[in-house]
């Protein structure tokens, strides 16, 4: 590793959003443990105090979707560090979404994202370093049916992740854009439409026996930030699907199709096993 993560991060200064619970919250308590001074950022303040006040963080109530609101905070702590991590997720056959769903995951996951890059990349351009870390998943180097709008979105989060680092490299700003598969977050249990549901859908349906830990995810995007990765691909069997995906895309795309269509299997039998 290029920095030790102890040295890349003490004394540095971090907003991470949606730092309430799952990730955000591990990704606050490994960069306080790093020497980072950490801004605990959620859309439910509560959250982010009981995150923020046993680590000595501090906790701020955000909506990543105000633009204004992201902008005072980044304008008031200057950061190092910005980690885009909030996000919001929805599952279930795509004729049942909603407008307002459609909207909603637009508005988080992707506006969420951008509004904290208008905000933060003008000032450590002019600063001449930062890094800008932005959640994404593996929905966005591989498309699934039945999380159509997830998918839409972390495709975006990934596009502009790269985009921005190739312009950025010259003015001494690194971006990551991080792509996991399965984290075990409470993420996997909500935004359920219809008979979706996610455990089955990540854990059982994409044989993914024992979901990532939160904890161990950010260790790694610790360290692929301290390393100025472009991209973390992980654990390892993701990387290895993306990698069959690049090579044969249309394997993978017939795939998909039967992994819906057992899905769609699955959801019935539950359904019926529930009534």
């Amino acid at each position: 590793m290029t920095h030790p993560v102890g040295q890349h991060y003490a004394g540095r200064s971090a907003i991470v959003t949606g730092a309430g619970s799952g990730i955000g919250a591990c990704l606050s308590r490994a960069l306080v443990t790093a020497g980072a001074s950490v801004v605990c950022a959620d859309l439910d303040g509560t959250t982010a105090a009981a995150v923020a006040d046993p680590i000595g963080a501090r906790a701020v109530a955000l909506d990543v979707t105000d633009a204004a609101a992201v902008q005072a905070l980044v304008d008031e702590v200057e950061p190092d560090l910005l980690f885009n991590n909030a996000g919001i997720t929805f599952g279930g056959e795509t004729e049942d979404l909603t407008l307002e769903q459609w909207n909603a995951i637009i508005d988080v996951n992707i506006r969420g994202v951008v509004h904290g890059v208008a905000a933060a990349y003008p000032l450590m351009v002019e600063r001449g370093s930062g890094q800008i870390v932005n959640t994404a998943s593996m929905g966005g180097l591989m498309a699934a049916g039945l999380i159509t709008s997830y998918v839409m979105t972390k495709h975006a989060v990934v596009g502009l992740s790269l985009a921005l680092r190739s312009e950025a490299a010259a003015k001494g700003v690194g971006v990551t854009v991080v792509c996991p598969s399965a984290v075990d977050t409470p993420i996997l249990d909500k935004g359920h439409v219809g008979m979706f549901h996610g455990r089955d859908y990540y854990l059982k349906g994409q044989g993914v026996r024992h979901p990532l830990s939160p904890e161990v995810f950010a260790d790694q995007v610790l360290e692929a930030v301290a390393e100025n990765r472009a991209m973390l691909v992980t654990p390892r069997t993701a990387r290895i699907a993306w990698r069959l995906g690049r090579y044969f895309p249309g394997f993978i795309q017939r795939s998909s199709v039967r992994f819906v269509a057992e899905q769609r299997k699955w959801q019935e039998a539950r359904a019926l096993a529930t009534r």
